[in-house]
């Protein structure tokens, strides 16, 4: 099979900029995002600089893509999918990058295929930049080995897990139940350190316990992608939860952790870097006439 050449990203957020651009010269790119709408927003700013063609709409966008990638959050994927199945080219790949749980990604293939369209269940299995276009994925459906022989010439690199739409999804929300967790309890367990003065001694233990390798540095960076994507990080925490629920298992743990990410995200951050600053800048955030004082300066 031929690699695909006619591409069409819905969302062009942090995600759908970086396919953009490793794409550019090697297939001709449109794309669609809601934001467009503001011509000072971020993807609109984006879209102007890069060598991709912005759609007027979400049809306008895909008409005559071979593959279209939806790049969206969790809680627009199903929205994605409706805005482009009436104008998909029959037999165009539709390639559902979204973290959502395994009954949205079913709902969404279910409107792709009615529309003519092949559906891909995608879960990306690492964060999207470091590794841009080759960062790996888990597939799901029928669909899943056309979309490697025509998609791995241009860089992507993916896996078959199953011919059914749900199995990568659940991978990737039972990871998140720990990744977005441990980036929710850093956050609680080291401001509340803070407070008392005792982070370092808290840091050395989970060294003992955990030795993972640099406990600071991995504080430090977990929780500022809460703070830069915690907004996004609650909104797939929610999509969790929906898994977790559907497998008869009652979300405690996840919910908590939408809650924390989204409070992350509202969180003033450091203008230095260094778990000392952020956690002292956060921390800020929470002096008032009734704050108690913090016990020990650290």
């Amino acid at each position: 099979m031929k690699r695909f050449e006619r591409i069409a990203l819905i969302g062009f957020g942090e995600v759908g900029q970086i396919l953009g651009a490793d794409l550019a010269g090697v297939a001709t790119l449109s794309a669609y995002d809601i934001a467009f709408a503001l011509p000072e927003s971020a993807p609109s700013r984006a879209v102007a600089a890069a060598d991709v063609r912005a759609g007027s709409n979400p049809a306008d966008a895909v008409r005559g893509a071979e593959l279209v990638i939806s790049a969206v959050t969790a809680a627009a994927d199903l929205d994605a999918a409706r805005s482009v199945a009436g104008a998909l080219d029959p037999g165009a790949v539709y390639l559902d990058l979204n973290s959502a749980s395994p009954g949205t990604k079913q709902a969404a293939a279910a409107i792709i295929e009615s529309g003519g369209g092949r559906y891909v269940e995608a879960a990306v299995m690492t964060p999207f930049p470091p590794k841009r276009l080759a960062s790996p994925m888990l597939l799901g459906g029928v669909h899943g080995l056309e979309f490697i022989a025509r998609a791995a010439p241009l860089g992507f690199r993916a896996t078959v897990i199953s011919d059914e739409i749900g199995p990568a999804s659940a991978t990737k929300m039972c990871r998140s139940v720990i990744i977005k967790g441990l980036e929710a309890l850093l956050a609680e367990s080291l401001l509340t350190a803070r407070f008392y003065g005792v982070e370092a001694d808290v840091l050395a233990s989970l060294s003992d316990l955990l030795p993972v390798g640099d406990w600071p540095k991995l504080a430090e960076y977990m929780i500022s992608r809460s703070q830069a994507h915690g907004a996004r990080r609650a909104e797939e925490l929610g999509e969790v939860s929906v898994t977790v629920a559907e497998a008869g298992v009652q979300p405690l743990m996840s919910r908590a952790a939408a809650q924390r990410q989204a409070w992350a995200a509202r969180q003033p951050r450091a203008d230095s870097p260094g778990l000392g600053p952020m956690l002292t800048t956060m921390r800020a955030a929470f002096a008032g006439p009734d704050a108690p004082p913090e016990r020990h300066a650290s």
